[in-house]
């Protein structure tokens, strides 16, 4: 990566990203996530504190032998050396040294209060530790960065020391200099004024790092670009302490796709969904289905009108082609679905319903009704499917028949408190021609049903052996439908199944949970053998 290319796209996942509230990785997950942001083509990984944090001290020792980065370089973080002490003898910065980075970043005060009351030095000093820290590691063959911790709220306070301080650090070697909106508080009209004031005043390379505590992170940052920023700092799915950090999938979409400058090498951005998805799992932070661009819903149309339009040209309801970064556009079949909406989604599952009013009409008005009882599709496209067939074929897609089905939960007279209470299910079902009754336990009675209705099945059908429960919500619906009040409210459950290669959701909807689970799961289990018996596992 060349320093002194037009533009940086500089990730600090694994240093700032890593600070948001319960979310803790690993040395192996900060290795796994490297390779990821590496595979979007960002230019520098900050990969964490050396000498600060055992842990990220670890992460560069494992990094020299394991971490091979094809676009990006690794970036060590830390902080000028303290007052008093020379850089070559703050063993903080010998960590920096020693790190095997090529390139560190610095964070350093540049709001006068904060050098006073933080650092309990004078302002004098403060320069002079930008100057000796960053001077000590060039000369040491780094190259050096300097973030300007507290920047903006700095410059309001006094701009002659704030910008002195972007100065020293340049006068020293830095090449580049990242103006922080510590405490995330500014406006993108703000923001466009200081940078184009420092771009205007100072000679160096000027970059942005903004948090989000006003809903501003990314367009701060991209209104820092339009001033003249050079190098942007950001975390994937906008990870970071409080409201987190500017998102950079978002920012870099935005540059590339709305502003036209090439930020990530070409065809890259094509894999910022898969990329945002696979660090969620690592980081086990459930994807945010809002998140513009990589999220589930950004590309997601429920209203019928909108379904109209998107059947005539898909452009008319979407900002940009959602393959550009990796998505699609999903059809959500609702209460507010119309025959559009209809059409598209049988479309999307392989139906050609645009030659059938009668079907369509039928399919618009029972999901209607049935979304009125308490059922939803829009999140449960395999019960949709399962209807959607049933409609067009004249039954619903069955493989075997239940005869029955019971559980129980008890709790042992010799258990002590905190002790699980113990769930057993039976069902007797007929598949293929043969009676099943089988019996199953399970930490819960859902858990109880899926083992015995698996176990009856599985010597009728082996592929059943691969389905898995991986999970479940239930929510008590509105009391406003029949029979919701109180603890004789309508229960809805989503489960999703997976065999291994692919997930598919089911609802089932009843007057108590275990009704309603055994109706999804029973989905589940129909939808499943369907795709395997079709030959299109996956």
């Amino acid at each position: 990566m060349d320093l002194q290319g037009d533009f940086h796209v500089y990730d600090t996942t694994l240093r700032d990203g890593a600070q948001q509230e319960g979310l803790n990785l690993s040395v192996a997950d900060k290795l796994t996530i490297a390779r990821q942001l590496d595979e979007l083509g960002v230019g520098f990984i900050e990969g964490g504190w050396p000498g600060a944090s055992p842990k990220d001290t670890e992460f560069f020792a494992r990094a020299r032998d394991e971490l091979t980065l094809r676009h990006a370089r690794l970036t060590a973080f830390g902080a000028t050396r303290r007052a008093g002490v020379r850089a070559a003898d703050d063993p903080l910065v010998g960590a920096l040294r020693d790190s095997g980075a090529s390139v560190v970043t610095l964070v350093a005060k540049s709001h006068p209060r904060h050098v006073e009351l933080a650092l309990r030095t004078t302002l004098a000093e403060n320069l002079e530790m930008v100057r000796d820290t960053v001077g000590h590691l060039v000369a040491e063959g780094q190259q050096v960065f300097l973030d300007a911790e507290h920047f903006f709220d700095g410059y309001r306070a006094d701009r002659d020391y704030a910008l002195e301080v972007l100065r020293t650090a340049y006068d020293a070697g830095a090449e580049v200099v990242a103006l922080c909106d510590t405490n995330g508080g500014m406006l993108p009209g703000w923001v466009a004024d200081v940078v184009h004031d420092v771009v205007g005043t100072t000679s160096g390379r000027v970059g942005i790092h903004c948090h989000n505590d006003t809903g501003c992170a990314v367009a701060n940052t991209l209104a820092a670009v339009q001033a003249g920023a050079t190098h942007v700092q950001g975390t994937i799915n906008g990870y970071g302490e409080r409201t987190g950090n500017a998102d950079l999938v978002a920012v870099v979409a935005n540059l590339e796709l709305k502003l036209d400058r090439s930020v990530l090498p070409d065809g890259l951005l094509g894999e910022a969904t898969r990329i945002a998805h696979a660090v969620a799992e690592v980081t086990n932070v459930p994807p945010a289905s809002r998140q513009p661009y990589v999220g589930g819903s950004a590309f997601a149309h429920k209203a019928g009108l909108h379904a109209s339009a998107i059947k005539v040209d898909p452009a008319l309801y979407q900002h940009m082609d959602p393959v550009g970064v990796g998505n699609d556009m999903r059809l959500l079949v609702s209460d507010m679905a119309g025959r559009a909406s209809i059409e598209l989604k049988g479309r999307e599952l392989g139906y050609d319903l645009s030659g059938d009013r009668d079907l369509v009409d039928r399919v618009t008005s029972r999901v209607k009704e049935m979304e009125a009882r308490g059922y939803t599709f829009e999140a449960a496209d395999a019960s949709f499917e399962l209807l959607l067939a049933e409609e067009a074929d004249g039954r619903r897609p069955s493989y075997l028949t239940v005869e029955s089905w019971r559980v129980i939960t008890e709790t042992l007279t010799h258990a002590r408190p905190g002790d699980e209470a113990v769930s057993e299910a039976t069902v007797k079902v007929v598949a293929e021609g043969v009676r099943y009754v089988e019996t199953g336990e399970g930490n819960g009675p859902v858990n109880a049903l899926d083992q015995a209705l698996r176990q009856a099945l599985v010597r009728a059908f082996p592929e059943v052996a691969k389905f898995e429960l991986i999970d479940y919500k239930v929510r008590i619906l509105d009391p406003s439908l029949p029979g919701g009040h109180g603890t004789d409210a309508i229960t809805r459950v989503l489960i999703e199944t997976s065999d291994g290669e692919s997930s598919w959701v089911t609802v089932g909807v009843g007057h108590n949970v275990i009704e309603a689970s055994w109706e999804a799961l029973l989905d589940g289990i129909t939808f499943g053998l369907r795709r395997h018996r079709a030959g299109v596992p996956g």
